[in-house]
């Protein structure tokens, strides 16, 4: 058994990422550091490392308790890997999932049903056949006269 792996094939292993090549390149983009540090992709970890990975909005920490480079069944990978996240950093996902409903700006995203109702109202051909009959009437009205 290896002591040592690369940290994009641990992270993948894990299931922490779907496949190698997102692991490898959330390594590249600085999103992962091990005590503090950013590593490269080829950088070896082994039991003991406090693995921090960045998925915005929040930071997971992983401690190794093992290293494999095969990639795991999820019943598994408890026995490799120790979750170290901060439930601070839980309580930040919460709320963002919460005021991403929120603070919706305007026309980001999709409408929402009484936007889709507004919308469906104004290209209803009611209102422009109501237009139009009222603008014949007001016409016939002026030559009476």
């Amino acid at each position: 058994m290896k002591t040592e792996v690369r940290v994009d094939k641990w992270l993948w292993a894990m299931r922490v990422f779907k496949t190698r090549s997102m692991a490898t390149d959330a390594v590249k983009k600085g999103r992962v550091s091990i005590g503090g540090s950013i590593v490269k992709p080829s950088r070896l970890v082994k039991a003991g490392d406090v693995i921090d990975v960045r998925k915005p909005p929040i930071t997971y920490s992983f401690r190794v308790k093992g290293v494999i480079e095969n990639r795991l069944g999820a019943k598994l990978v408890p026995e490799y890997l120790e979750n170290v996240t901060p439930q601070s950093q839980y309580d930040l996902l919460e709320m963002t999932k919460i005021s991403g409903f929120v603070d919706r700006r305007k026309g980001l995203g999709r409408p929402t049903k009484r936007d889709s109702r507004d919308m469906a109202a104004f290209r209803e051909a009611t209102y422009a056949d109501d237009f139009y009959l009222d603008w014949e009437d007001d016409e016939e009205d002026e030559f009476e006269d």
